[in-house]
């Protein structure tokens, strides 16, 4: 009896829990009408939120310095994609336009729940601020005071709701478990009672559990406190208007942001930062003229909305890889994990064996087979020269020197985009531009034709100098055993 008395108050308490409304507090009314709060929709703005505040942070002076001094000088860039700076940076420009289209069509679908007229109308204005620059209702944030403390604003929130749904996922895991444990404690009792268990024994093993039960409510009483502390001060809590409210202002903010590090026109000069020098904004020069021609031109079709072709559409179609290219072949990725195997083999080709070899060969397409035929047509089937298989593995890594990192970059490029899906937010800032997408596919076959032929004789190389060398050690072991008899 004194186990059912506890499991009845334990049930008692955890429905009662945190839950129970003050009668005071049922009987006033609210003087004013309460506008609706984010709720359950915390998650997913959480998520649209930090990939805002990381598109802001990839516009950071320093990697506007970096894409302008590096991303672009890079040699794998300059030889098998363009030599041409302003189309390089045109392309990054892009690029992170392309990124805000896709964050902001996410809080366009948010802005349609909202009570705000204004803010239901957010995808017009945005697309009327991107092409002509206005902003009637002054959503861009235009000190950069009040743009960092809106950054650790949201940067805050994000972290808080993050925290939330860790808890109420610890809530649900103790929960289920007090759940368990109360129905093997009542399956515990069925079976006492019908196998006629010694008095004692049930005794004892019923203050057992009675503590174990007692310890796990407790915790789920403090989870709960927990997660209704964070709920009050996360985006749980918030005003669902007010926060798509603090998204929309920082999409506008993104955008100027982009228009002042690449020289395109109306933009808020207030918005480039007092330590970005000259140097350290970037002018695309045919690009900027493009998109600016695209934005003031009246001549130009009308697109659903009733606005010009302007500055997202334009900058969608440059990021569209021409025909010539890996990206429209659909090969960048597939070419990235041969460079990626070829690069382990050229640093280990006496650990290649015939298996892997043929694997090899198998990931090649036609177009590589054939050059690579030719290629191998004129050469002797001897490979005992040092010298030649040392100018060759000199050239394969003048090669991978160059080729290389755009194909690792273009496994992280993708990797990270797959993240994202998960609502997971980028690490690194690779570019488009500095990996294979944009390569011009004739190049980089020629690339990696030349490293299968160079890879060919060294590995042939090491089998002929392994070879002789058994050879030698079984002559001279024979002309060993030979002395001694």
């Amino acid at each position: 009896m004194a186990l059912e008395t506890l499991l009845f108050k334990v049930k008692t308490a955890i429905s009662n829990s945190f839950d129970s409304v003050p009668p005071k507090l049922l009987k006033k009314k609210p003087s004013f009408k309460s506008k609706r709060n984010v709720d359950v929709l915390a998650f997913e703005i959480a998520g649209v939120m930090s990939k805002l505040l990381h598109l802001f942070q990839s516009l950071s002076d320093a990697t506007i310095v970096r894409i302008r001094n590096d991303a672009v000088t890079l040699e794998g860039v300059r030889k098998i994609i363009s030599n041409d700076e302003s189309f390089l940076l045109g392309l990054a420009c892009a690029e992170f336009a392309e990124t805000l289209r896709i964050v902001a069509n996410s809080v366009t679908r948010l802005s349609h729940r909202c009570e705000d007229p204004n803010l239901r109308n957010f995808h017009r204005a945005f697309l009327e601020f991107a092409d002509s620059g206005r902003d009637p209702n002054g959503w861009a944030f235009s000190s950069p005071k009040e743009i960092e403390t809106k950054f650790r604003k949201m940067e805050r929130y994000v972290m808080l709701t993050a925290t939330l749904h860790r808890e109420m996922e610890e809530l649900s895991v103790l929960e289920n478990g007090f759940r368990k444990a109360l129905n093997l404690n009542h399956h515990h009792r069925n079976n006492h009672h019908r196998s006629n268990s010694c008095e004692g024994n049930e005794g004892s093993l019923g203050v057992g559990k009675e503590q174990k039960i007692y310890e796990l409510q407790q915790k789920i009483c403090w989870e709960k406190q927990e997660v209704k502390d964070l709920k009050d001060r996360c985006l749980w809590s918030r005003s669902f208007d007010g926060v798509v409210l603090l998204l929309v202002r920082f999409c506008f903010t993104v955008l100027a942001r982009i228009k002042v590090v690449f020289g395109i026109g109306h933009s808020i000069p207030c918005l480039s930062s007092p330590n970005l020098s000259a140097s350290a904004t970037v002018y695309p020069n045919s690009c900027h003229e493009f998109v600016s021609g695209s934005l003031e031109s009246s001549e130009l079709g009308e697109n659903k909305e009733g606005l010009g072709i302007g500055f997202f559409e334009s900058n969608s179609k440059l990021l569209k890889p021409p025909p010539s290219t890996l990206g429209a072949a659909a090969l960048a990725l597939h070419y990235s994990n041969l460079i990626i195997v070829l690069e382990k083999m050229i640093k280990t080709p006496h650990l290649i064996g015939l298996d892997a070899r043929d694997d090899l060969y198998g990931m090649l397409p036609s177009s590589i087979r054939s050059c690579l035929r030719a290629r191998l047509k004129g050469i002797g089937f001897c490979a005992s020269d040092p010298v030649l298989a040392g100018e060759w593995k000199d050239a394969l890594g003048r090669i991978l020197g160059w080729l290389s990192p755009l194909a690792h970059n273009m496994i992280k490029w993708q990797s990270e985009r797959s993240f994202e899906q998960q609502n997971l937010v980028p690490k690194t800032n690779v570019l488009l531009l500095q990996t294979l997408f944009f390569a011009n596919k004739e190049k980089t076959e020629a690339a990696i034709t030349e490293l299968l032929v160079g890879l060919n004789y060294i590995w042939r190389f090491e089998r002929e100098m392994t070879a002789k060398a058994l050879f030698e050690c079984a002559n001279f072991n024979g002309f060993i055993k030979s002395t001694k008899t």
